[in-house]
């Protein structure tokens, strides 16, 4: 009887076989977690194009002609599907497409193939993108309308595209080495790239750490324990430097915000508008310790508020975007950016200012220095020297309501 069953498993086995690996086959996808979202793309082995041959136009032009007769409208569907329902911008919605193209091309095998699938991916979504390349390197540059400072770009038909992967090489001399663009039409390519960011992920709650900041305001000590999530380095690891208005505007994630704002918005209740900026204004200035970017990143880099409040370490930029976002979250009052050549500062409208004002537009704006300083400055005081230094308002924030 056990022989009888034993055969009669190994048949019903042998039925099964097929059908299974068949459907594995149909069901073939990718499957990653994308901050905290779990992303299941469809994608089979077959539509998979290799890259071996040296660089140049006519190897790049024949991928994309292979690639092309594949059908890849289901997973360029399932992509933008993610980008709709996350909200992502543009900026979340091209670390989509990179996570995607490392897992049918691992960037560590194939650098080129890595990069001309993120090509492939991000112009099939509809962004108008082109490639140059140099020898063994490829460029990837992205068309936007945005100022865009610390990375290459090129003109093209009068309009600007900035280099996505030049991190991956490092300082290139432009001048001396001549990059040739590959001329590629692809239909539908006719989109804008934006930079900026205005919703993060809803990363998964157990992804924050516990991060304990404190300060002294009016000699009594004030202690906040915040939650943050180290992904927002990866997030912003390659992100530009962006106008003020686009980094100052970039939110804090729910969790940090929850950890964050509503503490404040206890601290600040009994007390009247200009003590309670002056208590976010201290808080800025003396709950983190300072350092140039120079020393710290090695070049100019903007912090978000959320990257300024994980890192242990930040500058003047950094400082007034985080006393920025406090003032707009908890008194939404009109504020503008001053930018001195190696300096940038706040000034707050009150109903009445205070100190020496700064006048714009007709208006009197308060200064609220939020970086440590040799002399303790009040509100209204700017740093001595700087009175006679010219400046630009480079951003003016206006409430809606």
């Amino acid at each position: 009887m056990k022989t009888k069953l034993y055969i009669l498993s190994l048949l019903l086995a042998a039925c099964l076989a097929p059908a299974s690996s068949e459907a594995r086959q149909t069901e073939a996808s990718i499957n990653f977690d994308f901050y905290g979202e779990p992303v299941n793309l469809p994608f089979e082995q077959s539509l998979f194009v290799d890259f071996t041959a040296s660089l140049s136009e006519k190897t790049v032009q024949g991928f994309y002609q292979t690639m092309v007769t594949r059908d890849y409208s289901s997973l360029i569907k399932a992509l933008q599907q993610y980008k709709e329902q996350y909200r992502l911008d543009d900026w979340l919605y091209y670390q989509l497409i990179r996570k995607t193209a490392q897992h049918i091309s691992p960037k560590a095998a194939n650098y080129h193939r890595y990069t001309l699938y993120k090509w492939f991916l991000l112009t099939g979504s509809g962004y108008d993108a082109i490639l140059s390349i140099k020898a063994d390197r490829i460029l990837f540059y992205v068309q936007t309308d945005e100022n865009i400072y610390n990375i290459p770009g090129r003109l093209r038909n009068g309009k600007q595209y900035i280099c996505l992967n030049y991190h991956d090489y490092g300082i290139i001399n432009f001048e001396k080495e001549i990059f040739t663009e590959v001329i590629i039409p692809v239909p539908g390519a006719v989109k804008g790239f934006s930079y900026k960011v205005t919703h993060l992920p809803d990363f998964n709650k157990t992804d924050y750490q516990e991060k304990e900041i404190s300060f002294n305001y009016n000699e009594l000590d004030y202690h906040f324990k915040l939650r943050l999530n180290p992904q927002i380095k990866t997030i912003f690891a390659n992100y530009p430097v962006v106008d003020y208005e686009s980094y100052f505007n970039i939110p804090l994630s729910k969790e940090t915000y929850s950890s964050l704002i509503p503490d404040l918005k206890k601290h600040v209740k009994g007390m009247n508008q200009k003590n309670g900026i002056d208590f976010l204004m201290r808080f800025t200035r003396y709950a983190f310790l300072f350092e140039p970017d120079s020393r710290q990143f090695g070049n100019e880099k903007r912090l978000s508020p959320e990257q300024t409040l994980l890192y242990e370490q930040s500058d003047c930029d950094d400082r007034a975007a985080l006393f920025f976002c406090l003032v707009k979250e908890i008194y939404n009052l009109p504020m503008i950016v001053l930018a001195f050549p190696e300096h940038v500062t706040i000034a707050v409208r009150f109903d009445k200012p205070v100190g020496t004002p700064i006048i714009y537009n007709g208006e009197k704006y308060s200064v609220c220095e939020p970086t440590p300083q040799k002399q303790d400055l009040k509100l209204g005081q700017l740093i001595p020297g700087l009175n006679k230094k010219v400046y630009e308002v480079a951003y003016a924030y206006t409430p809606r309501n």
